[in-house]
């Protein structure tokens, strides 16, 4: 990490294990009186309440400590899964001020008992396709796989994953995404557009900064590479380039390192960048649905037209790489503005069902119905400052729930490792793949395949710069910025209930 050069050590982040240290920041515990003090410190409809009720990230101790999947380190899963092929995605260990997106890493298919032996240096002949990279130059990453489809032959396991200690009723493996990968596999600063996320780390360490709704307008918000439901960040949080972009110094970044057994919360529209810090980690997490989702699938499908009509038009700025590999392929305008029409109907009739239950509910209950709410304000991912309590809830706050502090003095973030910041040359290995190349060299091609730098632009937060030549994706940019979106979505609903 890089901090503020009158501290002559950094701030104390990994407060999870000292949580005492901080009383002040996280309250008095508030386990219920009377309990059993070796059962689990929340039932679990009071750990929903709590996820429901928090404003803030947060980290459950304690919650998940009988839960089979905590034996699901890299040896487990290699003897479960076998010889089953998994995709990697493969990233340069390097200290850059851009983001390393998605869009410029090689992806390649292996086992896990490859992968295992690829990340231990052992014998590169059975390392098997992984054996053309070095693991101190590069890093691996089993990102985004859905254990419904991992493990379809095994379903037994999806038991050993138990959300429903949270209150989530029947949520089990079959609603959960895994993530193995080696030290310094990362995640672009993104925010999710869907629900809110809980996250259990099962081996090694990862280190997470996040920053709250209202930063939005000092993360540069971008749709390309576009990817359904992400909102990426222009910003290399890990290493920001404040000449680029000088609105990022006034951002809040809440730093956590979470470990094995401990379950991290994070609410509706935080941003988050997540970097593995040990030789293997491995992680589950599920996204949890919320009401406001169905108008957020409308903003979503207008996104998508958008960004597949303009970004699929023949233009010589259109070579980059704009689709993320998350992404299967970029819909027809019919096929998109069909999805379109279906997301506003079923917004709209849910909005009624909702409508029709507060008023039966009113009814019943001899009392006036629903008042009207206050006008939201135009941005769906602002976010009033200040509200990092929970509602009257911070009772709860003690060893088994403690807050994911804002980091102090913290200037520019470097979350990597020693290891990453190494600037790397090109890969010495002898072992190369199939086609001649190293990975070193398919990243770097598939980074050169994205085109021209984009010109000097105005971007938020008063950079000022040459704005003569409006690309495809300066204008996506000012088009599918969450303020615009939010209120188009908002028209668009407006004039299909005949308003």
């Amino acid at each position: 990490m890089k901090f503020d050069s009158s501290s002559s050590s950094p701030p104390p982040f990994d407060t999870l294990e000292t949580p005492t240290v901080h009383r002040s920041l996280i309250g008095v515990e508030g386990r219920t009186v009377g309990r059993d003090m070796n059962s689990k410190p929340y039932a679990p409809q009071e750990a929903r309440q709590i996820v429901e009720s928090l404003k803030q990230p947060a980290v459950f101790s304690s919650m998940a400590s009988d839960w089979p999947a905590l034996k699901w380190n890299v040896e487990y899963l290699a003897g479960v899964l076998r010889d089953k092929p998994i995709q990697f995605r493969i990233g340069k260990r390097l200290s850059e001020k851009a983001p390393q997106f998605e869009t410029q890493c090689s992806y390649i298919e292996a086992t896990l008992q490859e992968f295992l032996f690829w990340g231990q240096g052992l014998d590169g002949a059975k390392s098997g396709a992984l054996s053309g990279c070095l693991p101190s130059e590069m890093w691996a990453y089993a990102d985004y796989k859905y254990i419904a489809m991992l493990f379809a032959e095994q379903a037994s396991l999806y038991q050993d994953i138990k959300w429903s200690d949270f209150g989530f009723p029947g949520r089990d493996g079959r609603a959960s995404t895994l993530w193995i990968g080696t030290e310094g596999a990362n995640t672009p600063c993104h925010l999710d557009t869907y629900g809110c996320n809980l996250v259990l780390q099962v081996q090694g360490r990862k280190r997470w900064l996040l920053f709250p709704p209202d930063d939005t307008p000092y993360l540069y918000p971008t749709r390309i590479p576009y990817e359904e439901s992400s909102v990426f960040s222009k910003v290399n949080v890990a290493n920001a380039d404040l000449q680029r972009f000088p609105a990022f110094i006034n951002s809040r970044a809440h730093v956590v390192t979470l470990h094995p057994g401990q379950v991290l919360f994070i609410p509706r529209h935080w941003w988050h960048y997540v970097e593995s810090i040990d030789p293997f980690t491995v992680s589950i997490n599920s996204w949890i649905e919320m009401d406001v989702d169905d108008e957020v699938r409308v903003e979503e499908a207008i996104t998508k037209t958008v960004v597949c009509a303009l970004k699929s038009a023949p233009s010589l700025d259109n070579a980059d790489n704009w689709l993320n590999p998350t992404e299967d392929e970029a819909t027809s305008h019919e096929e998109n503005l069909h999805y379109l029409s279906l997301a506003v109907q079923t917004c709209l009739e849910k909005k009624k069902h909702r409508h029709q239950a507060q008023a039966d509910t009113a009814s019943e209950a001899g009392s006036p119905g629903p008042t009207k709410k206050r006008k939201r304000g135009c941005s769906c991912y602002q976010a009033e400052r200040g509200t990092a309590d929970m509602d009257g809830s911070a009772h709860t706050f003690g060893p088994h729930l403690v807050l994911v502090p804002q980091a102090a003095n913290l200037q520019n973030v470097d979350v990597a490792s020693e290891t990453c910041n190494r600037r790397s040359s090109k890969c010495s290995s002898p072992h190369r793949q199939g086609d001649g190349h190293s990975c070193y060299e398919l990243i770097c091609d598939r980074a050169a395949e994205s085109g021209k730098p984009e010109p000097v632009t105005s971007e938020p937060g008063g950079q000022t710069g040459d704005t003569s030549e409006v690309t495809t994706n300066l204008l996506l940019d000012c088009l599918l910025h969450p303020d615009v979106i939010s209120l188009v979505t908002k028209l668009l609903l407006d004039k299909a209930n005949g308003q």
